[in-house]
């Protein structure tokens, strides 16, 4: 069975960055997604389609199909005073926060300066080039359920 619109495929996968460091990988050596529901990042989600079970595949994904590239104005100067003053900011460090629309969002410090901290708001992938080794372990026809609620249920899945 080929991956098309509202197949269910499940797949093993390893993310590097340009350098060869591991990023991310699928736990437990799986990973499930609903193809056609917009639940992983376009450049790959293009990448499988027509692939089938047991194939293997190596692609590099550039930001404009990933997640983006890296906006300069979504870093914001900050207060260092809205932190918890026992805190040590330093760049690198991660936040959480909840954007205006009331979404989670996770920021990075990307520097201190006096009395401001630097935060970046992009995606931390934003601007890199993604290097997925990808093998598809199963393809199968999503149910109507996962169709309507747009994500796989069960193993590897979403799970209510």
């Amino acid at each position: 069975m080929s991956i098309e619109k509202d197949k269910v495929v499940s797949m093993k996968y390893v993310l590097k960055d340009d350098q060869g460091n591991i990023i991310d990988q699928s736990q437990d050596g799986q990973f499930a997604y609903l193809h056609g529901a917009n639940n992983i990042i376009p450049g790959l989600e293009a990448a499988l389609e027509g692939k089938n079970t047991g194939d293997e595949i190596s692609v590099a994904i550039e930001p404009a199909k990933a997640y983006g590239e890296h906006n300069p104005e979504a870093v914001q100067r900050v207060p260092r005073a809205q932190f918890p003053a026992d805190i040590d900011i330093q760049p690198g460090m991660q936040f959480q926060t909840q954007a205006p629309n009331g979404q989670i969002a996770v920021v990075t410090v990307s520097g201190v300066e006096g009395d401001d901290v630097l935060l970046d708001t992009n995606h931390p992938l934003a601007g890199k080039t993604l290097n997925f080794e990808v093998t598809i372990t199963d393809v199968r026809d999503a149910t109507d359920e996962e169709k309507e609620h747009g994500h796989v249920h069960g193993a590897g899945g979403h799970h209510h």
